[in-house]
């Protein structure tokens, strides 16, 4: 086990000791230590309580936000130079296994992977019946999320209409039962057949199912959103457009938005980050319960490398296609430091009086939106820009204070004319890419753009001097793809090149 002290400019320095629990994952390693050894698995409700625990208990935010074009230098006398996100910054490798790492995602996915595989198995060894099925969807469904993950973020991305044969992530299909087993990391395009395998095969099983706080489960609503977004990295635009649909009730997203030019706006900044997270919201399709100092140190002002001025004044308080800025909520810490005020941390105490616990947030995982701007993005593709438009309106239409139909309407022209480009295609595209990159600052959805459409990121480097460099993360750079941990060698998997 570990202890850490977690520094936060708001709250006292906490010794915050890691155990494995029902709600945080655990300090061991997976892939290089002895298996989780259970109890036996001899019930519905125990299988289904035992899903509940297959979803990763850390957040990718860190790692995604601090990669991409969300996050600028500030400078030497803003923020700390504190790691992981010196590292992030930079494009460089981590070692450590603390917050916010990739190495601590990878162990947390795989754990979740490891209890999907022991509910698969405790249901292919008893005779459950059929009010088990939907339980074995959300296994199934929970175990190609996390792999999925896994793969965007420790593999080359998935390129439409290419072989994909570079390397993949191990792709594990039962529950580890022998102490440092031997894995391959296979192919991005074999782990894509077994993710699209699992999704479709989940997905059909999990009608009836019931859940106790559904939000924290893949329901149909939050599967279809998952398919939707993985038929997107694939490049199947039909079924993006049919998952998107069965997301939400008749295909119509207007009610699940997030109300931000409406409700949001009467929030104070306490009353949104508390609501924007609850189960209870039609917007959030699937949250996640996850140890996470994320908020702290970089939405919470304290890192030097995150959301700075540079992109509050170009992306989250600048104009958009549509004619007009989105509305949305933040605050600044100081002078370059900002924040979208999105999430809210918790704390956990399991010793009040010696202040030990664990801070989390709870983080959604699929937002009803992502559905309909991923149709959008689909019909794009297919050339059907009528429909495609009317998505990116609904969007626009909560998103812009006063909102007026015929002011802030996106048109294939005034998108064309905003971009500076020629195409019909590449303009509502670009649209599509702003609107969620300045819908969803701080939420780690960029850097999944970034890789789908082969974005270089420009990082800027301030010196004390004042003096400004520039350095390029460009789309064919192996650096895209965040190092495997070099304890997964132990069980036979080879690093990514450098």
């Amino acid at each position: 086990m570990k202890t850490l002290k977690i520094k936060t400019p708001n709250i006292k320095a906490f010794s915050v000791l890691l155990v494995s629990t029902f709600i945080f994952t655990s300090c061991n390693k997976y892939l290089d230590e002895y298996p989780d050894m259970r109890t036996d698995i001899n019930t519905v409700e125990k299988v289904a309580q035992l899903v509940g625990s297959a979803y990763p208990g850390r957040d990718y935010l860190a790692m995604a936000e601090t990669y991409s074009d969300n996050a600028v230098d500030k400078g030497p006398s803003v923020g700390h130079n504190n790691e992981p996100f010196v590292s992030l910054y930079n494009w460089k490798d981590i070692s450590d296994d603390g917050n916010n790492t990739p190495t601590i995602y990878w162990n947390s996915c795989y754990e979740g992977i490891n209890n999907a595989n022991q509910a698969l198995k405790a249901i292919q060894e008893n005779d459950f019946g059929d009010k088990v099925l939907p339980y074995k969807g959300e296994a199934l469904i929970a175990r190609a999320y996390a792999h999925f993950m896994l793969v965007t973020f420790f593999a080359k991305a998935y390129e439409i209409g290419k072989d994909n044969s570079s390397p993949g992530i191990p792709y594990v299909l039962e529950p580890e039962t022998v102490v440092l087993a031997k894995y391959e990391r296979g192919t991005v395009a074999s782990v894509y057949a077994q993710i699209e395998k699992d999704l479709e095969e989940g997905i059909a099983l999990l009608n009836g199912g019931v859940w106790q706080v559904p939000k924290y489960h893949f329901t149909p609503a939050a599967a279809h959103l998952f398919a939707s977004r993985f038929f997107l990295f694939k490049g199947d635009w039909d079924k993006v457009i049919e998952h998107a649909n069965l997301a939400v009730p008749n295909g119509n997203y207007l009610t699940s938005l997030r109300p931000w030019n409406s409700t949001f706006r009467n929030y104070t900044s306490e009353d949104f980050r508390t609501e924007l997270t609850k189960a209870d919201k039609n917007y959030n399709v699937l949250l996640a319960n996850t140890y996470s100092t994320y908020q702290r140190n970089d939405v919470g002002g304290t890192t030097r490398y995150g959301f700075g001025t540079t992109v509050f004044q170009n992306i989250y308080n600048g104009n958009t296609a549509a004619g007009a800025a989105f509305y949305n909520k933040g605050l600044r810490w100081s002078d370059g430091n900002y924040t979208t005020y999105v999430f809210k941390e918790y704390f956990y105490y399991t010793n009040v009086a010696a202040g030990i616990g664990f801070p989390y947030i709870m983080q959604p995982l699929f937002i009803a939106d992502e559905g309909l701007i991923n149709r959008a993005e689909a019909y794009i593709q297919k050339g059907n820009y009528s429909e495609a438009l009317k998505d990116l309106n609904q969007f626009a239409s909560v998103r812009i204070t006063n909102f007026n139909s015929t002011n802030h309407a996106v048109t294939v022209d005034k998108s064309k004319a905003f971009f500076d480009v020629t195409d019909d295609k590449e303009a509502l595209i670009k649209t599509v890419l702003q609107f969620k990159q300045v819908g969803w600052m701080c939420e780690g959805m960029r850097w999944f753009d970034i890789l789908r459409h082969r974005i270089p990121v420009v990082h800027n480097q301030l010196a004390v001097d004042g003096s400004e460099t520039f350095m390029t993360l460009g789309p064919d750079d192996n650096r895209r793809m965040f190092q495997i941990p070099q304890d997964a060698t132990i069980a036979g998997i080879e690093l990514n090149p450098r």
